[in-house]
């Protein structure tokens, strides 16, 4: 039987899902963490994501050998430099990293917000690829003569299965230099960075959504176990990627709480949104995906839970204990600065603090800071005229929380549905690399249960 494989490369670890190609069986997983990271200041060793990849296809054992595609997820927005020998010049600057907030305001004032809102469907923010490219012309000039390729992370990783240089205008979307709706990069919006004349230049092609980025080398089938000559996948970022693994349709809204917290839809037209709120990116299969981010999520909750003293089960049935509303309590979950808003600088508050007031109303004040934040970009979404209108669904590592799943539906009024997937990114990535297997996305006829879930009903009391 023809195996597919999906990598995400994620903030946090490297997930490897290998699953059947007609019947989307799950048959082999491998897991390696990544090295942690502390914003204001986020930054990796790119070679520690290959490193991770490696470790988590050593875990697949003897199907390695029948895997016959391949397709990398990968965070959204890092920043990857190379220098002519094809080795990271310096760590890459993550999407949580928000140093490059003064870049971000500059880039904006040069041309105003409504112009990048036409230009690329988006608005620059700390976490946008292109500022951190601002900050390091600005902070590390000596470095820049001796740049030779930017790339995105998991542009990096299919290097280092291919030998190949390519992106998707699904990640490619979320730098900040392209275009979703005429699916080009914008020279214009590279010049605003300065440093060079060349940007355009440096950067990778970008694949169609089933056009293979390449083939793994000899070199990297003797690193994986992977058969050498089997097809890579364009890739894409995790949010693309999550979108693809739940079969997501025009009117499904996504809510993801993990380390950061993201909303999302898919939709059939392009989007733009001036005050920044909304991204208007791409997503993997020729549509687009506006999207809303927030940079705290179950962090907040792990903190909160540790200054209570609580493990987590604990805590979550804590937050269930209190009532809708935490009686009065609330947080406004700004612990690592914003995204959305745009507050880089902001902390965290809690208001309506009593001496009535109990650790069960604190844990639900928590969990109800962050949802509120999510629910309120769901709202956002609909007002740039994405459709809104379907599914609700409930993904990342804050979805296996009972406190977590209770909390959306409450908040939003609304059934959640909790996908039956814990590695909807990984398998999205099998998605693709089954597409790219095929020639075709349509795997939904091949009983895949994409979107298969658990459904949770906003509560009576």
């Amino acid at each position: 039987m023809p195996l597919v494989a999906g990598i995400d490369s994620s903030t946090q670890s490297t997930k490897v899902e290998v699953r059947d190609f007609e019947s989307g069986e799950l048959v082999a997983t491998g897991r390696a963490p990544h090295p942690a990271t502390t914003p204001p200041c986020s930054e990796q060793d790119p070679k520690a994501w290959w490193e991770a990849l490696l470790t988590a296809f050593g875990q697949v054992g003897p199907l390695v050998k029948d895997i016959a595609a391949v397709s990398v997820a990968g965070q959204q927005h890092g920043l990857v430099v190379l220098d002519s020998d094809h080795q990271p010049l310096r760590d890459a600057k993550l999407w949580n990293d928000t140093e490059s907030a003064q870049q971000a305001e500059r880039l904006t004032n040069q041309i105003g917000a409504d112009a990048w809102a036409a230009a690329c469907g988006s608005v620059p923010v700390a976490s946008f690829t292109v500022t951190k490219l601002a900050w390091l012309v600005q902070h590390h000039s000596a470095l820049v003569p001796s740049i030779a390729k930017v790339l995105l992370p998991h542009d990096y990783l299919n290097f280092c299965l291919t030998g190949e240089f390519s992106t998707d205008r699904g990640d490619a979307s979320g730098t900040g230099w392209f275009d979703g709706g005429a699916n080009r990069y914008r020279d214009d919006l590279l010049a605003l960075v300065g440093g060079r004349d060349d940007w355009p230049d440096l950067l990778p092609p970008v694949c169609g959504p089933v056009e293979p980025a390449g083939a793994i080398t000899a070199a990297a089938a003797e690193a994986t176990g992977l058969p050498q000559g089997i097809a890579v996948g364009p890739g894409t970022g995790d949010n693309m990627a999550a979108a693809l693994g739940l079969g997501l349709t025009p009117g499904d809204v996504v809510i993801s709480i993990g380390t950061s917290g993201v909303a999302y839809a898919a939709s059939t037209t392009p989007t733009m949104d001036p005050t920044g709120q909304v991204a208007g990116f791409s997503d993997a299969t020729g549509g687009f995906l506006p999207l809303v981010c927030t940079l705290n999520a179950t962090k907040v909750t792990d903190t909160v839970a540790r200054w209570l003293g609580l493990d987590q089960e604990t805590f979550a049935a804590a937050a269930l204990t209190s009532c809708s509303g935490a009686n009065g309590v609330r947080l406004t979950p700004y612990f690592d600065g914003e995204r959305t808003p745009n507050q880089p600088d902001a902390t965290g508050t809690f208001e309506g603090l009593r001496n009535t007031s109990t650790r069960e109303d604190l844990a639900r004040a928590a969990h109800e800071g962050v949802v509120s934040g999510l629910l309120h970009g769901v709202t956002m979404l609909g007002a740039v005229g994405a459709d809104v209108s379907g599914r609700r669904y409930l993904i990342g590592g804050g979805a296996k929380s009972e406190a977590y799943r209770q909390v959306v539906a409450d908040l939003a009024n609304s059934v959640a549905v909790v996908p039956e997937s814990d590695e909807v990114v990984a398998t999205g990535a099998c998605v693709q690399a089954a597409a790219v297997l095929g020639q075709e996305f349509g795997l939904t006829s091949l009983a895949w249960r994409l979107g298969a879930g658990v459904e949770v009903a906003p509560s009576s009391g």
